[in-house]
C-alpha cells in the first residue's frame, strides 16, 4: 500500500491527538484508570478508515513502547505495554479497525447507527483481548476481572461513542479531503 503526503500527514496528526489525549485520566480504585485514549482512537478510526486509523493507533502504541509519556497518567515503556494493561493498549487496534470500518460503510455522515456499531464491536474486542490479557497476568476470575476492567468503564465508553458520532460526522467532510 502506497501512501500520499497527505495520507502520512493525517495519519501523523490522528497519532499525535491519540498521544495528547491517551495521557489524561482519572485514576480508579483498581489499577485501570479512566482516560481519553478509547474516544481519541474511536475518532481516528472514524476519520481515517481502518487501515490509516489502525496505522495511527500502532504509531501511538510503538511510541509509547518506547517510553514516551502517551499511555494513561503520562506514562509509557514497553513494561507498561506488555504488563497487567496490555491487552487493553493493544486492543486499540481492533478498536481503530472496526470504528474505521464502520465509518466507511456510512451511507450519509448523520448515519450514526453503524458508526455505534462498530465501535460497540470493537470496544467488545477491546475489552475482551484486554480482560483476558489480564486475567493472565494477575491470576484473577473472570467475575472479578470483569467488575475491576469492564464494568465501571461502561458507562464512560457510552458517552465517548455518543461524543464520536457528534464529532465524526462534522469533521469527516474534512478528513475525507486530506486522506484522499
Amino acid at each position: 500500500m502506497k501512501l500520499t503526503v497527505r495520507q502520512i500527514s493525517s495519519t501523523a496528526l490522528m497519532a499525535a491527538v491519540i498521544c495528547i489525549l491517551s495521557p489524561i485520566a482519572i485514576p480508579l480504585a483498581g489499577q485501570v484508570p479512566v482516560s481519553l485514549a478509547t474516544l481519541a482512537v474511536m475518532l481516528t478510526g472514524g476519520l481515517l478508515g481502518p487501515y490509516l486509523g489502525t496505522l495511527a493507533v500502532l504509531i501511538y502504541l510503538l511510541l509509547g513502547g518506547i517510553g514516551l509519556p502517551v499511555f494513561a497518567g503520562w506514562t509509557g515503556g514497553f513494561a507498561l505495554l506488555f504488563g497487567m494493561t496490555g491487552g487493553y493498549l493493544f486492543g486499540y487496534l481492533p478498536l481503530a479497525f472496526l470504528t474505521g470500518l464502520a465509518a466507511e460503510k456510512m451511507k450519509h455522515p448523520g448515519d450514526w447507527k453503524i458508526l455505534t456499531a462498530g465501535m460497540i464491536a470493537g470496544t467488545a474486542v477491546l475489552y475482551l483481548l484486554g480482560t483476558f490479557w489480564f486475567m493472565k497476568y494477575t491470576g484473577m476470575d473472570l467475575a472479578a476481572s470483569l467488575a475491576a476492567c469492564v464494568i465501571p468503564f461502561l458507562p464512560g465508553d457510552c458517552l465517548k461513542m455518543i461524543v464520536t458520532c457528534i464529532l465524526v460526522p462534522r469533521l469527516m467532510p474534512a478528513a475525507q479531503k486530506i486522506t484522499v
